[in-house]
């Protein structure tokens, strides 16, 4: 521990710049825990806190603007490689596209408080045609909130987390392996729970060819797309006859749809 905090302080703003764009790149570096350390060296004063919060932004905001380019250039590939990393990928597209439809924008700013959409939103604004000078003014205004939110906690509370760092550098392994264990039970579960989801419904599902089977064989299925406008836009693409009804609409539009015949419902 000693040693990682020698050498950040040795090395000062490059070292901090490369901690954050890895982070925001998406190198599975803990971010909190990081950005507390970090204001707690600027709170022992280790590191200057000025410049440090500068070339963090600055690091946050590159590698934002890298993800807004590859968005900007590959479009919906790009989002759909980010989902399809996540644990649960069935619910990313649609939920991070919800967001950005609410908000816009301005989901910048607390984008990086939100698991997972602190790595999909720059590739999305590109997606959705955010001008560059526009999404760079908001994403460092996310960057400059959530380094003075985290980093600030460790500044302010520099001496206790000393303490813990002496506390766990004196523990030495076992705090390590215990940190491992917790990871591994955590990822067990969701994948657990996945399974479990994707079981219960697997049932209800069907083939494109049994789709079609159903539509030339006359029984005239209605077809349910349930898309929001964002996915709607990033793929126009819809079955001929079928009804948009977006998920958040179902409450209040449900009696549009049939009951007397087969109801398929399609978000992809």
């Amino acid at each position: 521990m000693d040693e990682t905090l020698r050498f950040v302080e040795q090395h000062g703003g490059p070292v901090v710049f490369a901690l954050v764009f890895a982070k925001q790149i998406g190198v599975p570096i803990p971010g909190v825990p990081m950005l507390l350390g970090l204001g707690a060296l600027a709170g022992t004063g280790r590191i200057d806190p000025v410049s440090a919060l500068l070339v963090a932004t600055l690091g946050s905001l590159v590698a934002d603007l890298v993800w807004f380019e590859l968005g900007r250039r590959k479009g919906s590939k790009m989002l759909g490689l980010l989902c399809k990393l996540a644990l649960e990928p069935d619910s990313c597209v649609s939920s991070t596209q919800g967001l950005f439809v609410r908000h816009g924008v301005k989901s910048l700013l607390f984008a990086k408080f939100v698991p997972g959409y602190d790595t999909v939103a720059p590739p999305l604004a590109g997606l959705l045609g955010v001008g560059a000078a526009q999404f760079a003014l908001w994403s460092t205004g996310g960057a400059l909130l959530w380094l003075g939110a985290y980093g600030g906690l460790g500044y302010a509370f520099s001496d206790r987390i000393a303490d813990v760092a002496a506390a766990a550098e004196a523990a030495g392994d076992k705090v390590g392996i215990a940190a491992a264990a917790l990871f591994v039970v955590y990822l067990t579960l969701k994948v657990v729970q996945r399974r479990r989801v994707l079981a219960a419904i697997r049932m209800a599902r069907i083939t494109v060819d049994e789709l079609n089977e159903m539509i030339t064989g006359g029984r005239d299925p209605v077809l349910v797309d349930v898309r929001n406008a964002a996915a709607l836009e990033v793929l126009p693409f819809v079955i001929p006859g079928a009804l948009a009804i977006s998920f958040d609409e179902i409450e209040l539009r449900h009696a549009e749809i049939p009951r007397a015949k087969d109801v398929i419902v399609y978000c992809s």
